[in-house]
């Protein structure tokens, strides 16, 4: 099997290594790819939002599947143009990565297929976005409709700051404040079938505990030692079989990778948002622990012949990854900075780049490495990931330091 793996940040250098480990495929070819994928597939140019240039580009490759990483090229179409030229794609039509590409449309999806989430209204002006905040209590949640880099959404107890963001915004969700701990959960689907990948938990502020502004994930960590034993079977009930039956009543069946990511309060698990392709950072914790060949599974998804795929097998322990961010992130991430470092076992490339003079490797991006490592527990994990980040050398960079850390603990409680 010829994959084309479109993308170049974390995820896709994750994605990359696990395609490659599967004994299916043939031929890795990677657009635009990074260095770190490099190692392990053919680069070639493309503009991954144009899509008559990527399914050009899968059909010059000979591409038999083309996995779309990123969220822009599937609310561009990418997944339609390669389509129409015959060629199988893991990754939602135009129409169905809606479901990402606005709140709104996947809060109207949500309330139609009875899915638990919080009460929510759409604003694109001062007058009903000062309606929709006095209806709520702080803290006030303030979500960009349209993609925003997983930087879209302020969290705040000061309403002038909710205020300015949904200015700056245009439209806006201002929605309930889900109180409890976050969860995200992976759904690999044709449409029909549904199969779930273990939960993780990432870190969306910039600074230990939870301080600071929000950012694309800091670091991850799976599986949760602390989430009820029938959570995913709850969610998959409750969540994705009602979302599914949903978008295929509507015209539009979603088959790709959905992204469940969860509050559990004390009424239960509530949708916070709905993604249309595998999370950045998480996607390096779980499939670090996916034993499954990662081809298959997403050809069996992309030609619809999931409910034939063996049941999935995972490797025991656990996975941690932390995040490298650059000076500045995410406000204004200095780059062009030299990293040493950056090719030892572990680390995931998110945002670097090759300097043509002389090779060195550059920061390209605000958050520009993962560590990653995998352990029989967690803390293991959890330590050898670190030891990973501390080989990496990047001037003014910054991580967290409480990755993980609560679960080993056990300091994680459920709402009552």
């Amino acid at each position: 099997m010829r994959v084309l793996l479109l993308g170049g940040g974390g995820r896709e250098h994750a994605l990359a290594l696990g395609l490659a480990d599967d004994p299916s495929v043939e031929a890795l070819i990677a657009a635009p790819g990074n260095p770190g994928i490099a190692a392990v597939a053919e680069l070639r140019a493309v503009d991954p939002v144009d899509p008559v240039a990527v399914a050009g580009l899968a059909v010059e490759v000979g591409a038999d599947l083309v996995v779309v990483g990123p969220e822009a090229p599937l609310v561009a179409g990418v997944a339609d143009a390669v389509r129409a030229k015959g060629i199988a794609v893991f990754g939602p039509s135009a129409e169905a990565a809606g479901l990402e590409g606005s709140k709104t449309f996947a809060k109207e999806v949500m309330t139609a297929a009875g899915v638990p989430t919080a009460r929510a209204y759409t604003c694109s002006d001062e007058a009903s976005t000062a309606a929709a905040l006095d209806r709520f209590d702080p803290p006030y949640v303030v979500k960009n409709d349209g993609l925003a880099a997983g930087k879209g959404v302020v969290v705040t107890d000061d309403r002038a700051t909710a205020e300015a963001h949904a200015r700056e915004c245009g439209r806006v969700v201002i929605e309930e404040y889900l109180a409890g701990p976050e969860v995200s959960l992976f759904v690999v689907t044709d449409g029909e079938t549904a199969v779930p990948l273990l939960p993780a938990q990432d870190f969306k502020r910039v600074g230990d505990g939870d301080s600071g502004p929000n950012t694309g994930g800091m670091g991850a960590y799976a599986p949760l030692p602390w989430a009820p034993a029938d959570l995913v079977d709850e969610v998959m009930r409750d969540v994705v079989h009602p979302t599914l039956t949903e978008m295929r009543r509507r015209g539009a069946p979603f088959s790709g990778l959905l992204y469940v990511g969860l509050a559990i309060t004390a009424d239960g698990p509530r949708v916070i948002e709905f993604n249309a392709r595998f999370g950045d950072p998480e996607t390096q914790v779980v499939l670090a622990l996916l034993e499954t060949p990662l081809g298959g599974l997403l050809h069996a998804a992309a030609t619809g012949t999931l409910a034939d795929h063996p049941p999935l097998r995972w490797r025991s322990g656990a996975a941690v990854t932390v995040v490298v961010a650059a000076e500045g992130y995410p406000a204004g991430p200095r780059t062009g900075d030299v990293i040493t470092g950056g090719e030892q076992p572990g680390v995931i490339h998110a945002g670097t780049a090759r300097r043509a003079a002389d090779g060195a490797l550059l920061s390209a991006g605000g958050r520009v490495l993962c560590g990653t490592a995998t352990g029989p527990d967690l803390a293991a994990a959890r330590d050898a990931a670190y030891q990973v980040v501390r080989g990496i050398t990047l001037s003014g960079s910054h991580h967290r330091r409480d990755i993980a850390a609560a679960a080993i603990d056990g300091q994680i409680a459920l709402p009552v």
